[in-house]
C-alpha cells in the first residue's frame, strides 16, 4: 500500500509526499535527516491528511494533482478528508 500524505508545517505551510510507511515518514519529518529538506526547517510538523492507495502509480498520480492545488482547495481537502 502507497499513501500519499499532506503535513502542516510549524510555520503553516504545506507539505505533500508519498511513503509506503506513514508513521515511519512522518517522523523522518520530524527528527531525521531523511526527512525532507522543505521540512527540517519547519519543525515540528503534523499529519494532516492521508489517503491510501493500491499501487504506485495511482499513489503518484494523486500526489500529482494534490500538489498542482492551490493552498485553499489542499485545506478544503484536509478538512474533507482529515487525517485518517
Amino acid at each position: 500500500m502507497y499513501y500519499v500524505y499532506m503535513l502542516i508545517c510549524r510555520d503553516g505551510t504545506l507539505y505533500t509526499g508519498i511513503t509506503v510507511d506513514l508513521e515511519r515518514r512522518v517522523a523522518e519529518h520530524n527528527g531525521s535527516k531523511l526527512g525532507a529538506k522543505y521540512t527540517g526547517a519547519r519543525r515540528p510538523v503534523r499529519l494532516a491528511y492521508a489517503e491510501k492507495f493500491e499501487n504506485r502509480s495511482a499513489a503518484a498520480k494523486e500526489e500529482a494533482r494534490v500538489k498542482g492545488l492551490s493552498r485553499k482547495e489542499k485545506l478544503k481537502l484536509i478538512n474533507l478528508k482529515g487525517k485518517k
